[in-house]
């Protein structure tokens, strides 16, 4: 069979297309194989500059405390700083924001704890998405709050204390770390439970509590326990139960409020580390090793104990499956306290 003239010219144009997506195609797939040749080089060289540790509370208190340990650490594993900044206020939501807009390099990362995903219970004009604005890259450990009473009241149980706001309405409060917080909500709980009112006094942080707390300017506190650990042995605090699902290593003789009888204060607190979303895989697996081995540390679990952690640790995807078991927990819990922010 004969092909026409113009079936020639229609066969040299299918192959120069041919060809030309043919180059398309290979230009694409080099391109590809470069970006990814050059994210695991970066990988290989990360980090080559010191590394921001954010912390979103204040100096003194108990993520302040962990942040300045762990970032240590983990510069001997790095092989660059670990420099810790503390951006507080607004219950963690500054610091959680100012890191979720950061560049995605993991060279800024964030001490993530439990209010980075209370906050959205009750704020809704928060600067970061728990979920759409972060890469997790590991949990450290498990933490809990702490129900303080001062050592020259009447009260030694919690039992007592709610017998006191009962008998004597609107006198006793309690202070928390920050509104939207465990302690706040594990307060506000037990207001509910007990169809009491005890006015919840937020701060900035474990560390003004006490602060405060110390000076006697409140009627019982519900710390987190890092914060709070230095100063439980102070002849001034008396400790009446911990939350949590078991007794903490570092208060052994302390009961949880399961065992006392109420119900709702299982979930512990957590702390982890967060990375800005579009960090590169193979930095965040970098990130999520070296926490692994500095978790396993001999020293650094007795100092985790020490400061009244359960020490904890969860790879990037076991820390996204916490978060996500946590948001769920929290929600329900403040449905079911009734707890509600004036914003």
């Amino acid at each position: 069979m004969t092909i026409a003239p113009n079936g020639d010219k229609y066969m040299n144009s299918l192959r120069k297309r041919v060809v030309k997506l043919s180059v398309q195609a290979l230009a694409v797939l080099a391109l590809g194989n470069t970006a990814l040749a050059t994210a695991a080089t970066d990988a290989a060289s990360y980090p080559q500059k010191p590394v921001k540790l954010v912390v979103a509370f204040p100096a003194g208190g108990g993520s302040d405390t962990l942040g300045r340990v762990l970032g240590a650490k983990l510069a001997e594993r790095l092989g660059q700083p670990v420099i810790v900044e503390n951006k507080a206020g607004a219950s963690g939501a500054i610091g959680a924001g100012a890191v979720a807009h950061s560049a995605p390099d993991g060279l800024t990362l964030l001490l993530g704890t439990t209010p980075v995903i209370q906050a959205p219970v009750f704020y809704k004009d928060l600067p970061y998405d728990p979920f759409r604005d972060f890469a997790p890259v590991g949990r450290i450990a498990l933490s809990a709050d702490v129900l303080i009473v001062p050592s020259d009241s009447s009260i030694k149980s919690v039992d007592q204390l709610v017998e006191a706001a009962q008998k004597n309405p609107g006198t006793y409060n309690y202070g928390s770390y920050g509104n939207a917080t465990s302690g706040h909500m594990h307060g506000e709980l037990l207001n509910y439970q007990k169809k009491i009112d005890l006015l919840h006094i937020p701060y900035k942080g474990t560390g003004p509590l006490m602060q405060d707390f110390l000076g006697g300017r409140l009627t019982s506190a519900l710390p987190e326990i890092v914060g709070a650990r230095a100063h439980l042995s102070n002849p001034k605090v008396r400790v009446l139960a911990v939350s949590g699902e078991q007794r903490l290593a570092a208060l052994p003789d302390t009961p949880t409020f399961t065992e006392l009888g109420y119900v709702d204060f299982e979930p512990n607190g957590w702390y982890g580390i967060l990375a800005p979303a579009g960090t590169p895989k193979e930095i965040v697996d970098k990130l999520s090793t070296a926490l692994g081995e500095v978790i396993a540390l001999p020293d650094m679990q007795t100092q985790l104990i020490g400061m009244g952690l359960t020490p904890a640790y969860g790879n990037a995807k076991q820390l996204s499956d916490w978060m996500h078991r946590d948001a769920e927990i929290w929600a329900r819990m403040a449905k079911l306290g009734n707890i509600q922010i004036q914003q």
